[in-house]
């Protein structure tokens, strides 16, 4: 998978920066923005804010831009304290997708100057009229480098590759490859996806995944091959369940055998480790898979601080008893599409502070919470190796359409209407919650990045 920074931000902030950098009269307009830094296997450019430079205060035209240097110390001082990197951002008008002459000038003066004021990678950018974008990075030897993808990330997810080369100007359709196409594979194949947890539903995914594409998979589990989890748990064998293997050791090597090495990058690890939060804040894309609520808060906070798009998916067959016995009251599959800025998995109840403390004082007893994650599928039933694999099937299916409808957008309606799927195989019924019919709590945690303590968690605290 092609190196380079990440350039990420939210669908609100990329409507906000259209909106000023393109007020109507067809000369450029700029802007600035501040962004956290993750510095991981790539680097990762976190859009924060934006400071809006004032139209009246440029010397503005149709192809030329000049505006004073105070907003260039207005920008600094915004990110000494925190470090942050500055992207300047400008429109071209006419459409054209990348960098002129006069932009290459510029930025050999204005990046010498945000580098004295902080000294970390800076960048430029530039837009064009439907909303796509193109950007590079300055490091102290201010040399540029490409940004390999800018991604905006609401109802759909928007992915801008770095495929500009001698500034040609982009033709045709500007909207994302067609779903299920060639192109579709071409465009996968530039980004990390990560799975949290590779179990039941989580193996299906990440099977999904690996034949669909993704460049890089991340595969995130503490937890090893037991006999009880090969009928649900697809690649694993007798022999995996014999040496206890590890599931995503396992997985790694199917990988492999599909698509070849490198492909795989296996963390064996609770995602409720440092380790295994800065691996999944790597990807582009995360997938949560996982059977307890604390995993999910995880992934939740994972998917706001480093701004990547999140689809949680679960599982649950309840049980009710009759004079005739314990009997199916239902078969359950939720998909959850969240974006950061947007309603959360704490917003929707998926967790709450009373079921974390709950699950908390279970996980105390050691043989109770055994208990509770083998009674994980088939509630007020125990069953040692529940046969779950077609319903798990079914609901991680829905769970990879679901990224594939928001990145290659096909629905004859707006994504807008499914930030939820709740699938009821029993009554042969699907429900669906729009993101707007679900309450939003401000996010203070929302582009913070790696900021100390990692996700706020003290348990995750790096060495001071």
């Amino acid at each position: 998978m092609k190196a380079g920074a990440t350039l990420v931000m939210t669908e609100a902030l990329h409507s906000a920066l259209r909106e000023h950098l393109f007020p109507g009269d067809g000369l450029e307009a700029a802007a600035i923005l501040i962004c956290t830094r993750h510095e991981g296997e790539r680097t990762k450019l976190l859009a924060k804010s934006v400071i809006p430079v004032p139209h009246g205060a440029c010397v503005r035209q149709k192809d030329f831009l000049n505006w004073p240097g105070e907003y260039l110390d207005l920008a600094i001082a915004q990110s000494e304290e925190t470090q942050s990197s500055i992207v300047l951002v400008h429109s071209h008008p006419g459409g054209f997708l990348g960098f002129s002459d006069l932009d290459d000038e510029s930025d050999q003066i204005t990046m010498r100057s945000l580098y004295a004021g902080v000294e970390v990678i800076h960048g430029s950018a530039v837009m064009i009229p439907d909303g796509r974008v193109v950007a590079r990075t300055y490091d102290d030897s201010q040399c540029p480098t490409n940004v390999r993808l800018v991604s905006v990330i609401g109802d759909d997810i928007r992915l801008y590759f770095d495929e500009v080369e001698d500034h040609v100007v982009l033709d045709g359709r500007s909207g994302a490859p067609m779903a299920f196409t060639s192109e579709m594979t071409q465009a996968l194949a530039k980004l990390s996806v990560a799975v949290i947890g590779v179990s039941g539903t989580g193996s299906v995914v990440a099977e999904q995944v690996t034949r669909l594409g993704f460049g890089e998979i991340i595969l995130i589990d503490h937890d090893r091959v037991e006999e009880r989890n090969l009928n649900r748990i697809l690649n694993s064998t007798q022999e995996d369940a014999n040496y206890s293997a590890s599931k995503v050791e396992m997985f790694a090597s199917s990988i492999e055998r599909v698509r070849g090495k490198g492909v795989a990058r296996p963390i064996a690890k609770s995602i409720g480790t440092r380790e295994a939060v800065l691996a999944a804040a790597d990807a582009d894309i995360l997938f949560c898979c996982v059977d307890t609520r604390y995993a999910r808060m995880i992934a939740d906070r994972i998917a706001s601080r480093f701004l990547i798009p999140l689809f949680d998916v679960g599982v649950l067959i309840p049980t009710m008893k009759d004079e005739s016995g314990v009997m199916i009251a239902g078969v359950y599959g939720r998909i959850d599409y969240v974006q950061p800025g947007g309603s959360s998995l704490a917003d929707r109840e998926v967790y709450t502070g009373e079921s974390l403390r709950a699950e908390s004082l279970l996980a105390a007893n050691p043989e109770a919470y055994q208990q509770q994650i083998q009674h994980g599928y088939i509630r007020g039933f125990h069953e040692e190796a529940p046969a779950v694999i077609s319903l798990n099937m079914l609901a991680a299916s829905s769970c990879v359409m679901e990224f594939l409808a928001r990145a290659f957008p096909m629905r004859e309606e707006p994504n807008r209407n499914y930030a939820r799927t709740l699938i009821k195989f029993r009554e042969a019924e699907q429900e669906f919650t729009a993101e707007n019919d679900f309450p939003k709590i401000p996010d203070p945690g929302l582009a913070l990045g790696a900021v100390e303590p990692l996700l706020g968690i003290a348990d995750l605290a790096g060495d001071v």
